[in-house]
C-alpha cells in the first residue's frame, strides 16, 4: 500500500486473469479463448483498414459495426452498444445501470469481475448461492433488488438456463434491470434477444471473444432498448468516446458477416465438448452439464488443485479455482481435437501414478 492512494484502491480485488505463458509447445484450455482462428474475412479487414487512416481517429459510434450487430439480431443500430470486450460493457452497465438503492443480485458461483466490479463502483451487492448441483434457482431470486445480472451460461459452470426461465426472471422484476451476459451463448444455450423487443428492463451482453475467435481485439456489445442503451453511451463518453479502435470494428464487422465460418467452427468445437465429457467421465471425472465452450469437473478422488499443477508439469494448462464451493473443480477449455486428446492421455498418467 501507498500513502498516495486513493483510498479505494487498498479495498479491491482485482479479477486475477488466467495465465499467459510464453512457453513453446503447451496446451492452453486455461482461458477459454476458441481452439479455431478468427474469419479470414475479419483478417483481410483488418490489413485493408491498416492504411494511412490510422493517423485519424476511429468512428467513435462504430456505426458501421453496430448496423451489423443489429442487422443480424433483428434490432435497430440505436439498440445496440459497443465497447472495448464485453468486460467493459459490464463496467459501464455497472456504472449506469446495475447501481441503485436496492441491491444487484448475482450468483455466488459466477464471473469474478462481477464481485470486482461491486467493490469497483460501490454497487451494494448480494451473492445468491447456486444449489448443491450449481444449477441456478429462480425462486432465490425472488426478493426486491435494484437490479439482476446473470450469466447465461454461467460461468465457471457451463450451465445454462432456459429461455423461458430467463423471461419469468424479466416479467418478475419489471422496476429491475435484468441483464443476461451471454459470453457462451453460441455454444448451446438460448439467447435472450428476442425478448428485447418486448421487455423494457432486458439488457444482452455478448462478445466476439469466443465464438468468433477475436479475444485479441476486444470487442465486445450490448443490446437492449433505446434508453438502456443511452445510459451506456453517456457513461462511455464521460469515460472514452473512442473505446473500439479502426482494426477491431474493421474485423469485427467482417466476422458478424461470416456466418458460415462461425457455424462450422461452433459446430466443430461442440462435437470436441461433447467428446471430451464422455472421455473425462470413463475416468471418473463427474462433468458438470456444459452449454459453454469449456467444462467444468472434478475427480471423484483427486484434489482438484493436485490435478492442475500435475498436468502443467506434462505441458497441459487448465484452470482452477481456490474459492468456496468449487476448489475441487477444473475448468478446461475445450481445444482442438488434438489437444483434448493430449489432454486425456496427460490424464491418463496422471491417475495410473
Amino acid at each position: 500500500m501507498s500513502r498516495y492512494w486513493s483510498p479505494i484502491v487498498s479495498k479491491l480485488r482485482p479479477y486475477v486473469a488466467g495465465e499467459q505463458p510464453r512457453i513453446p509447445g503447451l496446451i492452453k484450455l486455461n482461458t477459454n479463448e476458441n481452439p479455431y482462428g478468427p474469419s479470414p474475412r475479419a483478417l483481410e479487414a483488418i490489413g485493408q483498414a491498416a492504411d494511412d487512416r490510422l493517423r485519424l481517429y476511429p468512428d467513435p459510434t462504430a456505426t458501421e459495426l453496430r448496423e451489423t450487430i443489429a442487422h443480424r439480431f433483428g434490432l435497430a443500430a440505436d439498440e445496440v452498444f459497443v465497447g472495448n470486450g464485453s468486460d467493459e460493457v459490464l463496467a459501464h452497465s455497472f456504472q449506469a445501470l446495475l447501481k441503485h438503492e436496492l441491491p444487484l443480485l448475482y450468483p455466488d458461483v459466477s464471473y469474478p469481475f462481477y464481485p470486482a466490479y461491486s467493490l469497483l463502483y460501490d454497487v451494494e451487492t448480494v451473492e445468491v448461492p447456486v444449489d448443491d448441483r450449481f444449477r441456478i434457482l429462480l425462486a432465490d431470486y425472488d426478493r426486491p433488488c435494484g437490479a439482476i445480472l446473470i450469466p447465461n451460461p454461467n460461468a465457471p459452470t457451463g450451465i445454462g438456463l432456459p429461455l423461458a426461465e430467463i423471461e419469468t426472471l424479466v416479467t418478475t422484476h419489471p422496476d429491475a434491470v435484468v441483464a443476461i451476459d451471454e459470453a457462451y451463448v453460441d455454444f448451446g444455450a438460448e439467447s435472450a434477444v428476442p425478448l428485447i423487443s418486448e421487455y423494457p428492463n432486458l439488457l444482452v451482453i455478448q462478445t466476439l471473444s469466443k465464438s468468433r475467435s477475436l479475444a485479441g481485439l476486444r470487442v465486445g456489445f450490448a443490446l437492449g432498448q433505446r434508453h438502456l442503451i443511452e445510459a451506456l453511451v453517456r457513461v462511455k463518453d464521460s469515460f472514452n468516446s473512442y473505446p473500439l479502435d479502426r482494426l477491431a470494428q474493421a474485423a469485427a464487422t467482417a466476422a458478424i458477416k461470416d456466418e458460415a465460418w462461425f457455424e462450422t467452427c461452433r459446430r466443430k468445437l461442440v462435437a470436441s465438448r461433447d467428446a471430451l465429457v464422455r472421455d473425462l467421465e470413463t475416468l471418473d471425472f463427474e462433468v458438470l452439464p456444459s452449454q459453454a465452450n469449456f467444462i467444468f469437473a472434478r475427480h471423484e478422488s483427486r484434489p482438484g488443485a493436485a490435478l492442475q499443477a500435475a498436468l502443467r508439469e506434462r505441458g497441459v494448462l487448465v484452470r482452477h479455482f481456490a474459492k468456496p464451493r468449487i476448489s475441487e473443480f477444473l475448468r478446461i477449455s475445450i481445444g482442438t481435437d488434438e489437444e483434448c486428446a493430449r489432454l486425456v492421455s496427460a490424464l491418463k498418467d496422471i491417475l495410473a501414478a
